[in-house]
């Protein structure tokens, strides 16, 4: 008992120097600060700096973001999205001039600071057509051929990869193996993998991942299937926890594994926060499932319309398999009308789940298509939708909404491998989360969501510096 006494004091000795020496470096100096604000039409502004002052005690009618860097939580894999068909055929269809501006918006050194790709292996609803690798009942898989992808997304993709450099994090997800794998014999409408094709399905993924490799594409991971619960009018697939869980541990693993490509991330579920428990909880059980399965990966589309988003579901998740990393792996704003691409509301939507998702323990966050044109699409079956760039190809104009920039405020500040640190906030209408960087700098990102202006204290270990948040803002303090 002594000795567990004397060990305490000393981790709290510990805990009381690192925050004693994180302010003999800080005391009395300033943090810069970057805003967005629809009130008065800025974009990502210089605001100059604020300084750090004394405050001891706050009060109740004090309104604060507090941050403590004692105590840390997850690491950062990355941000990012998904190049798409139909952000590829869109990014093709723009003069050579407005590529470049676009790529680098994204991905250059003085755009967001992407890492992040995600792709389909397949088809999807944002595609233009609908189409598989392989011919009608190759079992053998001898006809598999990515021609398709080569005209316009392996390019972009490529592209993209180049930008980005050494961080290059790319990953796939299917949303429907072939039809005739399929017990309705069709890429739409859910259906089932058929029993006698899991092996080929399985080697389906080994096939894909060694043709963009090929490529030169390196494949950080992949999810086995998305929104495995979502019987669509476009390209889905249906698998129960248990469905999912015998595929991964019986072929898609073991054939991962057999291949070499043991330290390809796979991530399950890939589908809403509301049954993501449910579905880490079973499909996981089984430990030689669980020893295939690195991250679990989910949507935004449950409640995307309102404010009360199933967060905690992340959080409990997190708890119950803290070896694995929660991912962000999709979400947008649907129903797409070019009238309203420059509401701020769009970009509330992406902050409001972004700060929430990061405080929940989320490492990866992936956007959806990175780039549409000015019908949200192309898209063949009429799910239109909006993206953080709108590119009109009839005009040749690029538009950046409020979601580019609330992504932004995250992205191009809080860096790969950064570790979240302890943070929260004493009033509803502000939402943060605090990052710090492997140099030691530390990122706070504050969102203002509500009709009023705020002052506030960012206050950290006894110091704050004075920041007004304005109505439907969204900042990012760096010190």
């Amino acid at each position: 008992m002594k000795k567990l006494i004397v060990s305490c004091l000393t981790v709290g000795a510990l805990l009381n120097m690192n925050a004693q020496n994180y302010w003999k470096k800080n005391t009395g100096k300033t943090a810069k600060v970057i805003l967005t604000s629809s009130k008065t039409n800025e974009k990502m502004a210089d605001k100059g700096t604020v300084k750090f002052e004394k405050f001891g005690q706050p009060k109740e009618t004090d309104a604060c973001i507090f941050v403590d860097p004692d105590f840390k939580y997850q690491k950062l894999i990355g941000i990012g999205g998904a190049i798409t068909d139909a952000s590829a055929e869109t990014f093709y269809k723009m003069p050579k001039n407005k590529q470049k501006e676009i790529m680098d918006a994204y991905f250059g050194k003085n755009g967001l600071g992407y890492t992040v790709v995600r792709t389909n292996m397949n088809s999807c609803d944002f595609s233009s057509d609908s189409y598989t690798y392989v011919q009608d009942d190759d079992t053998a898989l001898k006809t598999f051929n990515i021609a398709h992808d080569e005209k316009y997304k392996i390019p972009m993709i490529k592209e993209a990869q180049k930008a980005i450099g050494k961080d290059f994090t790319f990953y796939f997800s299917p949303w429907s193996p072939p039809a005739w794998m399929k017990s309705n014999k069709s890429l739409y409408k859910g259906g089932r993998l058929e029993n006698q094709y899991y092996q080929t399905w399985a080697d389906y993924y080994i096939k894909f991942i060694k043709e963009y490799e090929k490529r030169g594409i390196n494949i950080w991971g992949l999810t086995v299937q998305n929104e495995p619960m979502a019987t669509q009018s476009w390209e889905s697939c249906i698998y129960s926890a248990e469905e999912e869980g015998e595929f991964l541990k019986n072929n898609l693993g073991p054939t991962l594994w057999k291949n070499g490509y043991k330290d390809k991330k796979v991530m399950i579920w890939d589908h809403n926060r509301d049954l993501i428990y449910q579905r880490a909880t079973t499909t996981l059980s089984d430990p030689e499932t669980s020893k295939y399965a690195h991250g679990i990966g989910y949507h935004w589309y449950e409640t995307w319309n309102n404010k009360t988003q199933l967060f905690d579901n992340l959080a409990e998740t997190q708890r119950a398999f803290p070896d694995k990393f929660l991912a962000f792996t999709e979400g947008c704003k649907e129903q797409f009308d070019m009238s309203k691409i420059y509401d701020v509301s769009l970009g509330e939507l992406y902050g409001r789940n972004m700060l929430n998702d990061f405080n929940k323990g989320t490492a990866l966050w992936t956007d959806w298509n990175v780039l549409l044109d000015q019908t949200g699409g192309p898209n063949h079956v009429g799910n239109f939708c909006f993206a953080p760039i709108i590119a009109d190809t009839s005009t040749g104009e690029v538009h950046y909404t409020y979601e580019y920039y609330y992504v932004g405020h995250v992205s191009k500040y809080i860096k790969p491998n950064a570790q979240r640190i302890g943070s929260s906030s004493n009033r509803a209408a502000l939402t943060s989360t605090t990052f710090m960087n492997e140099n030691g700098q530390l990122v706070t990102v504050i969102m203002n969501d509500s009709e009023n202006d705020i002052e506030t204290n960012l206050w950290i270990e006894g110091m704050s510096a004075k920041l007004s948040a304005p109505a439907h803002s969204i900042q990012t303090v760096i010190l």
